[in-house]
C-alpha cells in the first residue's frame, strides 16, 4: 500500500491529532499550507494570522526533529495556489500520494470543501474525528435529543459525571454543581493584577511578523510587543503560569473589569486550547489538581472547569448539531450595520473604547468585555448579526467558527430566539459600573438615565426591551422586567424612545459616513 498525505490544519497543532495517529515516517508526507483564502475569507487580525503562522512554523519543525517529511508551503511561495484544496492537489502530484487523510476542520465551510475533493481533485479522502475535544458530536447530539431548549448547565453535570472531574461518591465536591454567584465581584484596583506570560519572538517568529506586516497591512489590528506562545512547550508554560499566579483569584473577579488592565486574572490559554497547542483534558485536570492541592478555592477551580468542559464544548456541540442553518439566525430581525467604532476605537464610550483598544492591541479581551460591553451595545442597537458574527471573528486569535458563532448568535444576540441562552444578556449602564471602572472616565453619565449626557446603554436597554416586545413578551425571565416598564410614566418612557432614535440615528449617519468614504 502507498503512503498517504496528511494534512495539519493551523488549529490542528497537536501531536496526537487524529489525522496523525498512524503516520507512518518511511511512507506519508505531512502537508501545511499557509493559503491566502483563510487569510482573507475574513480579514483576520493580523496578530491572530502571525499567531497561527508562527505556530504552524514551529509545529511542522517539531515534527521535521521525528524524522517525518513535511511539505510546508508558505504564504509567499510565488507557487503558492492560495486554497486548501489547490495545495493539497499540487502536493498529491508531488508526492504521487493519491490517499489524502484529515482530521475533521473546526469551520463547517472547510469540512463542505473536504467533502468534495474526492471527486475534485483526484485523491481518496478519509476525513477522521478530532478527538482532542472532551464530548464527541455524537454523544452531544444524544444528550440533546428531546430537547426543545438546551441549557449549558445541565450539559456540564453530564460532563463532570462522564469525566468524573470535581467529583465525590458520585456528587459534586462541596455539594455543589455551580459556584457561579460567588464569582462575580467588582474590581479590586487595590490589587496588583500579575501581568501575562510573554515570549520574545525568535527567528520564525519575527519572519512571520515581516510577512503579515507587508501581506496584511490593510487588516485590523496591531503587532507591536508580539508575545503569544507559539510552541507546545510555551503554551503548557503559561497554563502553568496561571494556575500558579491567576487561578486563585480567577473566580472571584472573573467578571471585574479594569481600565488598562485587559488580561485580569483569566487564563489566556483559549489561543492555545483552540489551536492544537494545548488540550482541554490537560487543563481540566491541572485545575482540579490545584483543588486537591489546596492551591486554589472551589469557586476558582469550578468557574475555570466549567468554562472548558461545560460551556466550551457545548458551544461546539451545538455548531455541528445546528450547522448550516444556525449562521443564517436573525430572530430579533436586526437590521443595523455594525458602527465604525467597532474597527476605529473612536467613541465617547469609554467601557467600548477601553475594550475595543484591547481587542486592536492583542486580538483579546475577556468573556465579561466580550459578552456585556461589545456583544450587549450590538445587541441593544440591534446591529445584524451576521455582521456581528464577522467582526468576532474577525478580531480575536482565539475565534474560529465552531466557537465563536453560536457564543454571538446565541448568547451575546439571541438571535437563535432562545435556543442557547434563556434569555438575552441585556443590561444597562449600571451593570458595567458595578463591574468596571470605566465610567468614571467617561463622556457619558452612568447615573443620568435620560438626555444627550446620559449613558447610552440606559435608554438603549428599555428601548431594546420596547421595540422587541412581541417577541421578548413572553419570556418568563423578563416578566418582572416588562412589569417594570408598563410602571414607568408614559413621558419616561417617551423619553427613552426619543434618546434612543437620536442617538441610532447618529449611529447610522456615521456608518453611511464611512461607507462613503470607503466607495
Amino acid at each position: 500500500m502507498s503512503g498517504a498525505l496528511r494534512l495539519v490544519l493551523g488549529d490542528q497543532l497537536a501531536r496526537s491529532i487524529t489525522s496523525l495517529a498512524d503516520l507512518d515516517p518511511a511512507r506519508d508526507v505531512v502537508l501545511m499550507a499557509e493559503v491566502m483564502d483563510e487569510v482573507t475569507y475574513v480579514k483576520h487580525h493580523k496578530r491572530k494570522i502571525a499567531f497561527l503562522f508562527s505556530a504552524m512554523r514551529h509545529f511542522a519543525e517539531a515534527l521535521r526533529a521525528e524524522g517525518i517529511t513535511v511539505d510546508y508551503v508558505r504564504l509567499d511561495d510565488p507557487d503558492n495556489s492560495g486554497s486548501f484544496g489547490g495545495e493539497v492537489a499540487r502536493a498529491a502530484a508531488r508526492h504521487d500520494l493519491h490517499r489524502l487523510v484529515v482530521t475533521e476542520p473546526g469551520e463547517y465551510r472547510v469540512l463542505a470543501a473536504m467533502r468534495d475533493w474526492q471527486d475534485q481533485l483526484d485523491v481518496a479522502v478519509e476525513i477522521r474525528g478530532d478527538e482532542r475535544f472532551m464530548c464527541t458530536p455524537e454523544r452531544f447530539a444524544d444528550w440533546a435529543s428531546g430537547r426543545k431548549q438546551l441549557r449549558m448547565d445541565f450539559f456540564y453535570r453530564e460532563m463532570r459525571r462522564d469525566h468524573d472531574v470535581l467529583m465525590e461518591d458520585g456528587a459534586p465536591v462541596g455539594g455543589k454543581w455551580n459556584y457561579d454567584a460567588d464569582n462575580r465581584q467588582p474590581p479590586d484596583l487595590s490589587l496588583a493584577v500579575p501581568p501575562p506570560l510573554s515570549f520574545a519572538p525568535d527567528a520564525i517568529t519575527d519572519d512571520v511578523l515581516i510577512l503579515v506586516g507587508k501581506r496584511c497591512a490593510d487588516h485590523f489590528g496591531a503587532l507591536a510587543d508580539f508575545g503569544f506562545a507559539v510552541t507546545r512547550d510555551q503554551a503548557l508554560q503559561v497554563l502553568d503560569h496561571f494556575i500558579t499566579h491567576r487561578l486563585p483569584l480567577f473566580g472571584t473577579y472573573q467578571d471585574a473589569m479594569i481600565e488598562g488592565e485587559p488580561w485580569m486574572y483569566h487564563s489566556h490559554i483559549g489561543f492555545y486550547l483552540n489551536a492544537g497547542l494545548l488540550l482541554p483534558a490537560e487543563a481540566v485536570r491541572a485545575a482540579e489538581a490545584a483543588w486537591h492541592d489546596g492551591h486554589a478555592p472551589l469557586n476558582a477551580i469550578e468557574g475555570f472547569i466549567r468554562q472548558i468542559l461545560g460551556w466550551r464544548e457545548f458551544v461546539r456541540g451545538i455548531y455541528w448539531m445546528k450547522m448550516p442553518d444556525y449562521a443564517g439566525m436573525n430572530f430579533l430581525e436586526a437590521d443595523r450595520t455594525l458602527p465604525d467604532f467597532y474597527w476605529t476605537g473612536e467613541t465617547g464610550m469609554n467601557c467600548l473604547a477601553q475594550s475595543i483598544d484591547a481587542t486592536r492591541r492583542y486580538a483579546y479581551a475577556h468573556h465579561i468585555q466580550r459578552l456585556m460591553v461589545l456583544g450587549n451595545f450590538a445587541l441593544l442597537a440591534g446591529v445584524r448579526p451576521d455582521q456581528v458574527n464577522e467582526w468576532f471573528l474577525v478580531v480575536y486569535a482565539d475565534a474560529y467558527e465552531w466557537v465563536e458563532l453560536p457564543n454571538v448568535s446565541g448568547m451575546v444576540l439571541f438571535a437563535d430566539g432562545g435556543y442557547l441562552a434563556s434569555k438575552p444578556y441585556a443590561a444597562g449602564g449600571a451593570y458595567i459600573n458595578r463591574m468596571s471602572n470605566y465610567c468614571g472616565n467617561c463622556r457619558y453619565k452612568v447615573a443620568q438615565k435620560t438626555g444627550p449626557d446620559a449613558c447610552p446603554f440606559n435608554y438603549l436597554y428599555w428601548d431594546f426591551l420596547i421595540r422587541n416586545r412581541p417577541r421578548l413578551g413572553n419570556n418568563a425571565r423578563l416578566g418582572m422586567i416588562y412589569r417594570s416598564l408598563d410602571k414607568m410614566a408614559p413621558e419616561r418612557v417617551a423619553g427613552i424612545e426619543a434618546d434612543a432614535a437620536v442617538f441610532l440615528a447618529s449611529l447610522d449617519e456615521m456608518s453611511a459616513d464611512e461607507h462613503g468614504r470607503q466607495q
